[in-house]
């Protein structure tokens, strides 16, 4: 059944990257045909789901290396964050690069697992039985109706990733459209082949799973033998799983970047790095599935509960899409692909149903949680773009006739060179200038008194009392009264600051500069202009 719903979404989806050859996600395609509320359901149900196909790949792809040397067994997270910082890199070089990089562990996964199956088959049609490697395990509960759905939306996960490609259609070599729908098909072939051969096997083979030992490795075991090819197979394992990962990190910033260009999500996730990949998402994701290894300690059963409920949610409403478009658009052979379209969502749709029932208390119920938050997440974000858009336009805006005031304020702690410098600049910036001094100690005041009749050019020097020895207190206060005795008119605080040759050294010096900007920096017309006093290389 499952290899059955592989060959309906290829179907299906070869239709989606025809009718929408400049990337037809499922966000893309939902919202063109369902409307934008069905369009953010299918988008924060693909964010989670790329998110968990890195972490789930990764615990996978460790777990293989793991089963063939079981002492790495308890180094399983840090491997798994190695993995990811790796492919995060990868990824970050461009696509054309991690294409190149991650091609050829593709071709010697595919290449030695079908050796596996074979040799598995010639074993059990023409060499001596298998003996069975585990003694049949007691049964505990009846062979009923939901454990077989269990079964069912467990391999479902397989499917993961069948979306990318119709999301990525640009990155495909031209003809867009033909080389993505072949990619597709020949993709299909590949896992349906590999699925069923591994399931007969694993049946004939008499195999259950274990904890420190995963079912493909088992397999690998008894087809080759052991040696040399085994852990071969096991390293080509490891990596292809690892790389499944990949497709999360050419699907993920893309989706990102779509939303992004909609205003649900930050602009910045639309911009492509120097290397033409979108820096931003690629980044995020990384982070967001560590995170994930992290707190699920690298255990793939853990994950596994939270996988596929979140694209089948997208995979009903792209193909439900699908079907309203086929119904709108009416074309050459839209029967067809209306016919092709309305099973691939109706097969889709009972799956989604029946991975949210089987799986909803083994985990499932966070990613249901999770999006509905997501989508407000993505309308709180749209809602803040277009106020802010609102409060820049200039179609309203009244522009004063005259240049509202600029009063310039120079906090000082005393009188030195970095100061007389930050004096001069403020000097020809403005008239209205007038430096503050906390009063924090009598005497130093009298001696700072002292040094700016000399060193102030005249400029007034205002002494702020300061009874609780308090420096940001009353200089807040003081900022706040010049703007409210010049309504309309600005405030500029220009802040003396002193910049050491060599980093550490910033923790000899206060960072009173840093506290004042940080203070002020939410102010409405207050500006800090900092002016920087390096101290040279000794």
């Amino acid at each position: 059944m499952i290899v059955g719903l592989v060959a309906i979404l290829t179907v299906s989806y070869r239709q989606t990257i025809f009718a929408y050859p400049s990337g037809g996600g499922a966000y893309i395609v939902a919202k063109s045909n369902l409307g934008e509320p069905a369009g953010l359901v299918a988008a924060a149900a693909l964010l989670i789901d790329y998110v968990l196909t890195v972490a789930v790949s990764v615990a996978a792809g460790v777990a293989a290396i793991t089963s063939a040397f079981p002492a790495l067994h308890e180094h399983r997270v840090a491997l798994g964050l190695v993995s990811i910082v790796i492919l995060t890199w990868g990824n970050l070089r461009g696509v054309r690069e991690s294409g190149r990089i991650f091609a050829v562990p593709t071709y010697l996964f595919v290449g030695t697992l079908a050796l596996v199956i074979l040799i598995g088959f010639g074993r059990t049609l023409f060499g001596p039985p298998v003996e069975h490697q585990v003694p049949p395990v007691p049964a505990v509960e009846g062979l009923t109706l939901f454990l077989l759905l269990r079964a069912f939306s467990s391999g479902c996960t397989a499917l993961t990733g069948i979306e990318a490609i119709s999301n990525g259609v640009p990155a495909f070599r031209d003809p867009v459209s033909k080389n993505a729908a072949t990619t597709m098909t020949w993709m299909a072939m590949m896992l349906g082949g590999l699925f069923l051969g591994l399931t007969i096997l694993a049946y004939v083979y008499g195999l259950v799973p274990r904890e420190q030992e995963t079912l493909i490795s088992q397999i690998a075991r008894i087809s080759l033998g052991g040696g040399v090819l085994y852990y071969f197979m096991q390293a080509a394992t490891m990596l292809i799983l690892i790389l499944a990962a990949n497709t999360s990190f050419n699907g993920f910033p893309r989706l990102a970047s779509l939303l992004a260009k909609d205003s649900f999500l930050p602009h910045q996730m639309r911009v492509q790095g120097d290397r033409l990949a979108f820096s931003n998402g690629i980044l995020i994701l990384g982070a967001c599935a560590a995170l994930l290894l992290i707190i699920f300690r690298g255990d793939t059963h853990a994950l596994i509960p939270l996988y596929a409920v979140g694209v089948f949610i997208s995979f009903t409403l792209s193909q439900a899409g699908m079907v309203w478009h086929w119904l709108d658009l009416k074309c050459k052979g839209w029967r067809k692909g209306l016919a092709i379209n309305l099973t691939g969502a109706l097969a889709t749709g009972v799956a989604t149903v029946v991975l949210a029932i089987t799986k909803f208390t083994h985990g499932a119920w966070v990613v249901i949680v999770l999006i509905p938050i997501l989508i407000l997440m993505f309308r709180k974000i749209r809602w803040h773009y277009r106020i802010a858009d609102w409060q820049l336009a200039l179609d309203m805006y009244d522009r004063p006739k005259e240049p509202p005031p600029n009063v310039m304020v120079m906090p000082i702690s005393g009188v030195n060179r970095a100061v007389v410098m930050a004096l001069d600049y403020a000097f020809q910036c403005g008239h209205d200038l007038r430096a503050v001094y906390v009063d924090l100690d009598p005497n130093e005041t009298v001696n700072v008194k002292g040094q700016w009749e000399k060193w102030g050019a005249k400029i007034p020097l205002v002494i702020l009392p300061s009874p609780y020895r308090s420096f940001l207190t009353p200089l807040l206060k003081y900022i706040e009264s010049v703007r409210q005795d010049h309504p309309g008119g600005w405030v500029t605080v220009v802040l003396p600051e002193v910049i050491p040759a060599r980093f550490w050294q910033n923790l000899l010096h206060n960072q009173r500069a840093l506290l004042i900007k940080a203070a002020l920096l939410f102010k409405f017309r207050v500006i800090v202009i900092d002016v920087p006093y390096h101290l040279g290389p000794y």
